[in-house]
């Protein structure tokens, strides 16, 4: 397959679509039913901005948060000038909300009014807000009893701008940097992320114009980018210019991704460079045919096509590993140090790091990969629970690169992944 077409299928297949109109039709009914409150329309659907990643058209499929201005009426300012008024108008945007509708888990979460749709797996955060003469926005923060600036329109601007300068590669480049972030379990905002990019862009002119089939060079120099970033706790949003925190290093999965480029920019015109994007940006990526002549079940199954993936939490995971005699030991550290791991041990994965609040479920993947998964037709891959209170016992049977991969699922949504390689060496 010609990069040009990998790339041109990846981004065909990240699009939000078909959730567009059911995002659409939310959106339509939150705002009627605000509007009819607060201004006595009926049907009205003015009075609104859709902001976050959906609002600048960055957003990919599985976007799981719907980020969304309700524009308060100006003559209720004084209303809710006091320490109250933040809380008043939160809670009485709830009430209507929950008014209209009765069977949803709709609450307050201090700047936001959060409203957790069951049957399509998102949510829609509402945000009062008054909107000033510069067109930023004066919103309610219960923290503090006060109200705050946001300025999403210069984001939104900030986002055209560079997208029309770079012949639409912005969001394109964003919409590719969304999927490596929840293919590979990456802790960052969608925000962050297209201010990163709006960097990015705003050191080279190398991309201005190019067509997918230089996608490759673009993806492989932006996680060079982003390795090479300094660690920092924030950066200034494109645009706002507002804080944007960093949740988490990026750096090192960044680095990862970039020296998968170079693999797949190696094997171009062959089946493992697709095998080798798809570790970049995960199933989105289409796979040539396989030259494997070899016949096995492929039992893998894909957590993406059971869930919407929308990483925001951060999972990590390790594994002790065991055997009669012998000390544990950590499996990465065994990796780090170069020991080989051997067939006929005992491999206890554990989640060793889960911010993700409560409740939420844990499942696993266990795939054996190579030559002799495939030989004794054991290549598994399916999804599966904990088989120990701690997480997952597995043993060593055979020599090949195996793939053990952790999911937080909440809300009907993977909030959070890691995954560990299992490079098993040599019978002991």
């Amino acid at each position: 397959m010609a990069t040009s077409d990998m790339f041109s299928d990846l981004l065909h297949n990240l699009k939000v679509g078909e959730t567009a109109s059911t995002v659409a039709s939310r959106r339509d009914e939150i705002t009627k039913a605000l509007n009819k409150d607060f201004r006595s329309k009926d049907g009205s659907v003015d009075h609104r901005l859709m902001i976050g990643s959906y609002g600048r058209h960055t957003a990919i499929k599985g976007v799981s948060d719907l980020d969304m201005i309700y524009i308060l009426p100006p003559g209720l300012r004084s209303n809710y000038a006091s320490d109250t008024g933040p809380r008043r108008v939160l809670e009485r945007v709830r009430d209507v909300l929950k008014a209209r509708y009765t069977n949803t888990d709709i609450r307050v979460d201090q700047c936001v009014v959060r409203v957790q749709f069951k049957s399509n797996a998102f949510k829609f955060e509402v945000q009062p807000a008054f909107e000033n003469s510069d067109g930023s926005f004066d919103y309610p923060d219960t923290a503090s009893e006060s109200w705050k600036v946001t300025k999403p329109r210069a984001e939104i601007e900030a986002t055209k701008e560079c997208n029309d300068r770079t012949s639409t590669n912005m969001r394109h480049l964003a919409r590719m940097a969304r999927a490596w972030k929840n293919a590979n379990g990456v802790n960052m905002g969608g925000l962050l992320i297209d201010t990163l990019v709006h960097r990015f862009f705003g050191q080279t002119d190398d991309y201005d114009s190019a067509g997918t089939g230089s996608f490759d060079l673009m993806t492989r120099d932006f996680f060079e980018f982003l390795k090479d970033e300094p660690d920092k706790d924030y950066y200034w949003a494109l645009g706002s210019n507002q804080r944007v925190k960093v949740k988490a290093r990026f750096q090192p999965k960044a680095k990862k991704a970039y020296n998968r480029c170079l693999e797949a920019i190696e094997e171009e015109g062959k089946a493992e460079a697709n095998k080798k994007w798809r570790e970049v940006f995960g199933t989105s990526v289409p796979l040539k045919a396989s030259e494997s002549t070899r016949s096995f079940d492929d039992t893998e199954e894909f957590i993406e096509h059971k869930h919407p993936v929308d990483i925001k939490y951060n999972l990590a995971i390790d594994c002790s590993v065991t055997q009669n005699g012998w000390r544990p030991a950590s499996l990465r550290e065994m990796l780090r140090g170069n020991s080989p791991l051997l067939a006929n041990k005992e491999l206890d994965f554990v989640v060793t790091e889960c911010d993700v609040p409560d409740p939420y479920e844990v499942r696993w993947k266990v795939l054996n990969q190579g030559y002799e998964a495939e030989r004794r037709n054991k290549v598994r891959g399916q999804i599966v629970a904990s088989n120990r209170a701690t997480g997952r016992y597995e043993r060593t049977e055979f020599r090949g690169d195996h793939l053990v991969e952790c999911y937080a699922v909440k809300d009907g949504i993977v909030v959070a992944r890691d995954r560990l390689e299992v490079p098993i060496r040599a019978s002991s």
